[in-house]
């Protein structure tokens, strides 16, 4: 998962955010992700979002699917339970011990339009896999995750070992270098705790998104000093912190 093409080597990805994704933002790190109504309005005022303007964004998710609300109490639906689940996946994803084996993905259907190729790239990509040459993705087998069923079906999936270099090979398939800039500048502005509540959350998007464009590669494969444990870890902690201030519990 290369960065967009508006972000370069240790430019942050920052975003305001709208009244839908400061709710997205607090549920998606609630467990389990749901919220009363009354806890949802005293969190979003420090963040600049009004209670009218609370209401109407919870009422459009609910009409769009996105959330189910009983008795006042908003929570995820499936759809986003799914997405809550690739999120904490990336903050902590689970790791085997290399062996030098790599996965390889082929994809085999053909015949598909541009919505479904790109919905195929998107979900290889989710996956942590990198694309050699059209059709033909890999990253290295040391990183747990299940795959989707519905992959079965369009592409057909490998062991193999390349015969050049391992460290070569990871370094042509993913941009490490910007990524590590660009985490030591999150990791910097994450550690600003006198920012706005605001802008902490902004700040904690972005670093979610950059973690999903993390490959997760081995470390003999990285680049030394790689920045992904502290990213996570400081993340982790300020994210904690910052959720139990806004809805006035304790950390």
């Amino acid at each position: 998962m290369r960065m967009s093409e508006s972000e370069g080597p240790g430019e942050m990805d920052l975003r305001p955010l709208s009244a839908r994704s400061v709710v997205l933002s607090l549920l998606l790190g609630t467990h389990p992700p749901e919220l009363p109504v009354r806890d949802l309005l005293r969190a979003v005022e420090p963040l600049g979002v009004a209670g009218s303007t609370l209401r109407a964004a919870l009422s459009r998710m609910v009409a769009a699917g996105d959330l189910r609300s009983t008795d006042a109490v908003y929570r995820l639906s499936d759809r986003l339970l799914e997405r809550q689940r690739r999120q904490d996946i990336a903050v902590h994803p689970e790791t085997r011990p290399w062996d030098g084996d790599w996965e390889m993905t082929v994809v085999t259907a053909t015949g598909r339009g541009p919505a479904e190729r790109a919905e195929l790239r998107g979900r290889l990509t989710a996956l942590r896999l990198a694309e050699l040459r059209e059709g033909v993705w890999l990253r290295p087998a040391n990183l747990l995750r299940p795959r989707p069923n519905e992959l079965g079906a369009v592409a057909r999936h490998f062991t193999t070992r390349p015969e050049e270099s391992a460290r070569q090979l990871a370094w042509n398939l993913w941009p490490l270098e910007s990524w590590a800039k660009t985490a030591e500048a999150l990791l910097a502005r994450i550690d600003a705790t006198a920012d706005p509540p605001a802008d902490r959350f902004t700040v904690l998007a972005a670093v979610v998104r950059h973690l999903l464009a993390d490959p997760v590669l081995p470390p003999e494969l990285l680049p030394a000093d790689w920045p992904g444990p502290a990213l996570r870890a400081e993340y982790t902690t300020r994210r904690r912190e910052l959720i139990a201030a806004v809805l006035g519990n304790p950390t």
